[in-house]
């Protein structure tokens, strides 16, 4: 299907390719991966043709069809659906003359070739994959100009599907989806027929979705079998081998110089040693790749609250009084909670945790929140909020007005901006790096909340590994919403699902809600939907079994445990004394009593608390 002989290409004098090769038979499902910068999105223009002169190093099959996510729909009043629909060129144009034909040989014609194409369920088909991309029934006939960009692009993606090109090429295409329209993409990817080649970052679907990856890494493209996990797991393998190699050739160049140095002044031993310095002189020297280092992220731990942290009671959520989005929610947030928001695309995952950062007035209930608890909240509309014009540094110093500029260079190090960047401005910073500038800034003010919106839409996977490793180090409490499967699992212990104008608990894990809405062949249609609505209510219909309501077991049955053990001691000191029933016996007597309803006590806070213990503990 494609074939890339001796690429070179340069953006000034950048080089991105140096005689890169690579070979990608059809019907192979690839993965390409690389650092943020290597020139990824550029070999994908390259191979569209957008960029560069017509270039021999990179040859298609004669007549493949290429397809590509190349911009939102546009804002017009034609209906979603028919701009889906028209992405498919030929089965529109056929359907358009089928209305005015009227040779008896051409209709023929083109009604075999709709058939073939399966052109007469072209509309089915198009509402199935816009509604596993997470659009609602009603929404195919509104028009394009009604959506978001976000939305807009989905509709772009979901033609581009529906075109079914020879070659698929997709560009981030999870970036602008939830985690359930993510879900869909897999199963759809995995089953397609024909070509795909995918830029992702996101470790999960590369490990479900395809059969190759193609890395490019110092300029260089190679193809390896099977995802993500077995890419890593050969190059580890290749770093481990080069090492052994490399400490073999040392040790031998080592020898050989030992030698040399011993007898080269030598009249008996020249010759010997001339022969070996010419040994060593043609010698290969083998090359070990350089890991290249990922800057960390890390958020200060705070000062430990009491928990809970935050507690909705029966709030309605929202920004219209009356119309609220979620209503009569009741959570609670503890000082080690790491929780994952699920549910698709809006349906008020981000009102949630707006309102637990008190960013958002409740309509009505209650939010009672820890008076010294310091909300973190990131997310990417925030990308919008950074100064353009002003650099790093003054970013920074809006946190720390009164700091001397070698002190706000070194927050600016530590936040991973060095020298060469401090200086920046931020319209020039990568969109990984304003990712990095605003979880630094976030992190700066010691939160004892992180509330971290889809924050890893523009980071490689090694930012990712290292956002991974930086929150499971963080000592407080975790809000998460992310469509990244693997941060996910990485990093939360609990769900919390919104539907349908409610938040709860969620029981299962995040591989049980994978389940009910993604299947090969009926993608989040309305059984998925009424399963995801089924367990969100056996969620509601179990008060009792809730962490929240556990959790406020085990805070009641410690108080208990500790009036009982504190009566206890007190009646225990009062025994102690060995002429209390030769003094007071009635006295003494009352005191045993007291002790033996304090020990009852006791012992029946012990087996609530190891009871509720117990039930948290189960998964």
């Amino acid at each position: 299907m494609l074939e890339i002989s001796d690429l070179t290409y340069r953006i000034g004098p950048r080089p991105l390719f140096e005689n890169a090769n690579a070979f990608i038979a059809e019907g192979w499902k690839v993965g390409l991966v690389g650092r943020n910068g290597t020139g990824k999105s550029t070999l994908l223009k390259l191979i569209r043709e957008e960029v560069g002169k017509a270039n021999s190093s990179i040859r298609v099959r004669r007549g493949a069809r290429m397809g590509f996510v190349a911009q939102e729909a546009p804002q017009v009043d034609t209906p979603l659906i028919e701009l889906v629909m028209a992405a498919d060129e030929e089965m529109t144009a056929l359907l358009k003359e089928a209305e005015t034909a009227e040779d008896p040989q051409r209709i023929s014609d083109i009604h075999m070739r709709l058939a073939e194409i399966d052109g007469y369920s072209g509309e089915a088909r198009a509402s199935a994959i816009m509604i596993g991309l997470g659009f609602e029934q009603e929404d195919l006939a509104r028009a394009a100009r009604e959506f978001s960009g976000g939305w807009r692009m989905r509709a772009a993606l979901a033609g581009v599907l529906f075109s079914k090109p020879d070659l698929l090429i997709l560009d981030e295409p999870t970036n602008y989806l939830d985690l359930e329209g993510a879900a869909w993409l897999e199963e759809y990817l995995r089953e397609y027929e024909h070509t795909v080649i995918c830029v992702s970052h996101d470790r999960e679907m590369l490990n479900r979705s395809v059969t190759h990856i193609l890395a490019l890494d110092d300029k260089k493209l190679e193809v390896f079998v099977g995802g993500y996990d077995a890419y890593l797991k050969k190059k580890a393998e290749r770093m481990a081998l080069a090492q052994g190699m490399k400490a073999k050739q040392d040790a031998q160049k080592a020898h050989l110089q030992k030698f040399i140095d011993r007898f080269r002044a030598k009249a008996s031993k020249a010759a010997q040693a001339q022969s070996r310095i010419k040994q060593l002189e043609k010698m290969q020297d083998i090359a070990v790749p350089l890991e290249e280092r990922t800057i960390p992220f890390h958020f200060e731990d705070p000062v430990q609250l009491a928990s809970p942290l935050v507690v909705l009671d029966e709030a309605d959520l929202g920004y219209i009084a009356g119309k609220p989005v979620l209503k009569k929610v009741s959570l609670r947030l503890d000082h080690d909670d790491r929780i994952v928001i699920i549910g698709p695309n809006g349906q008020g995952k981000t009102t949630l945790v707006k309102s637990i950062a008190a960013r958002l007035a409740l309509l009505n209930g209650k939010r009672v929140a820890s008076g010294k608890a310091v909300m973190g909240y990131f997310s990417q509309d925030q990308l919008d909020e950074l100064r353009e014009g002003e650099t790093v540094l003054e970013h920074l110093r809006d946190l720390e007005p009164d700091w001397a500029p070698p002190k706000l260079r070194s927050l600016a190090a530590r936040m991973g901006f060095g020298v060469e960047k401090i200086d920046t401005k931020v319209q020039n910073l990568s969109g990984g790096e304003k990712v990095r500038l605003l979880l630094g800034l976030m992190a700066h003010a010691k939160p004892h909340v992180l509330i971290l919106d889809e924050p890893t839409s523009h980071l490689d996977i090694d930012s990712r590994e290292a956002l991974i490793h930086a929150i499971n180090e963080y000592e407080g409490a975790v809000l998460l919403i992310t469509h990244d499967i693997y941060l996910a699992e990485a990093c939360a212990d609990r769900l919390w699902l919104v539907y349908h104008g409610r938040a709860r608990q969620y029981d299962g894990d995040l591989e049980d809600y994978r389940k009910l809405v993604a299947a090969a062949d009926r993608p989040r249609d309305d059984g998925a939907a009424k399963q995801v609505e089924t367990a969100a209510a056996h969620a509601e219909a179990k008060p009792k079994s809730s962490k929240y309501t556990l959790q406020r077991k085990l805070e009641a049955a410690e108080a208990e445990m500790q009036q009982a053990q504190a009566a206890l001691s007190k009646i225990d000191a009062a025994l102690a004394d060995p002429n209390l029933f030769t003094r007071d016996q009635k006295r003494g007597e009352s005191l045993l009593k007291e002790r033996a309803h304090a020990a009852t006590a006791l012992a029946r806070a012990e087996a609530a608390w190891l009871e509720a213990s117990e039930a948290l503990e189960k998964p």
